[in-house]
């Protein structure tokens, strides 16, 4: 039960963000909040950073994407470590926030803007942050369990 109410509140929590910066952010517009952090909104038609962006319908992106999700729910599903489970939770609430963001526009919302001076990160969401930080955790368990053998 918990899971879900998680699952739902990053999915909302990412889908609402990309509605705002939508609905009052000029495409391509850049809004300085300090020295090394942006706000822009972006379009992102391919995959991560934008690549492949005109190499492939979206609908393809959103099907491999929904394949994705099932393989990594089914990992979710069949784990028996807490940690593991709260890593691929994270995954599956990234990608089904990038998924539907993807099925609704043609293209993802990308709006935080790191930098240092003139060296920029590409744009990215709350849900590329979700994803992350679940594959660091993954990382981290895997490490752990090589360890433990």
């Amino acid at each position: 039960m918990i899971k879900t109410v998680v699952f739902i509140f990053l999915l909302f929590l990412d889908l609402l963000t990309k509605l705002f910066i939508q609905n009052n952010v000029v495409l391509n517009q850049s809004i300085k909040i300090n020295a090394f952090f942006d706000i822009v909104y972006v379009q992102n038609f391919g995959v991560s950073f934008g690549l492949f962006s005109n190499f492939f319908n979206y609908w393809v992106l959103v099907i491999i994407g929904l394949i994705i999700v099932f393989l990594i729910f089914y990992l979710f599903y069949t784990s028996d470590k807490n940690f593991e489970k709260i890593a691929y939770l994270l995954i599956i609430s990234g990608a089904a926030g990038n998924i539907l963001d993807r099925a609704l526009n043609s293209y993802v919302v990308d709006f935080i803007s790191l930098h240092y001076n003139n060296f920029y990160w590409p744009a990215f969401n709350l849900a590329d942050i979700y994803i992350t930080i679940g594959i660091i955790m993954l990382l981290i368990s895997f490490f752990i369990k090589s360890e433990d053998k």
